[in-house]
């Protein structure tokens, strides 16, 4: 390679720089970006504040347990299957994934294998997954228990939280009683 070939090759990287340089300047003056005055994400939690100071009430969650009679658990298997087999198995003696087996859960207690690692907030909840326990943590478990490790957005639909939890009491080895 000769003396000129490198001359076009530095050439070209300086004419790059210079044209990214001018178009830096040119955008500059085009667009005038004006910083908001608070930042953002600061405005976003003082006008959610209120409403929760004092102002609306967050809507009661609908108890399953009046649904949990006439649920369907063919459903709760395929609603189970389309949105909590990812990270969980309900068979005996199911592996463990990224969240714990759920074979046994209905009326187990919380925390309820060995061979996990829950979350503090989960170990320190204590008690068992009554059913409608089970209601409020399937319908957002981050507001059932606070610094949960479980990064899930939460089942709306209480008539498919019924069919859920129907479904994952028939994976137990003595379903418990229904409620009356």
């Amino acid at each position: 390679m000769d003396s000129f070939e490198l001359n076009k090759i530095a050439g070209g990287l300086i004419g790059a720089v210079l044209l990214a340089m001018v178009i830096g300047k040119v955008s500059g003056m085009v667009v005038h970006p004006v910083p908001p005055a608070k930042p953002v994400f600061a405005a976003v939690e003082e006008a959610a504040a209120p409403a929760a100071a004092g102002g609306a009430a967050p809507a009661a969650l609908e108890p399953v347990s009046p649904l949990l009679a006439q649920a369907n658990a063919a459903n709760g298997q395929a609603a189970f299957n389309k949105k909590c087999a990812t990270c969980h198995t309900a068979n005996q003696g199911g592996a463990n994934k990224v969240g714990p087996n759920l074979f046994g859960v209905v009326a187990g207690k919380k925390a309820h294998l060995d061979n996990f690692t829950y979350s503090k907030a989960l170990t320190e909840k204590g008690g068992n997954w009554e059913y409608e326990d089970m209601n409020a943590f399937i319908a957002k478990p981050a507001a059932f228990i606070k610094g949960t490790k479980m990064a899930f957005a939460g089942v709306g639909s209480v008539q498919e939280r019924a069919d859920i939890i129907a479904w994952l009491r028939t994976q137990h080895p003595s379903p418990p009683p229904l409620p009356q």
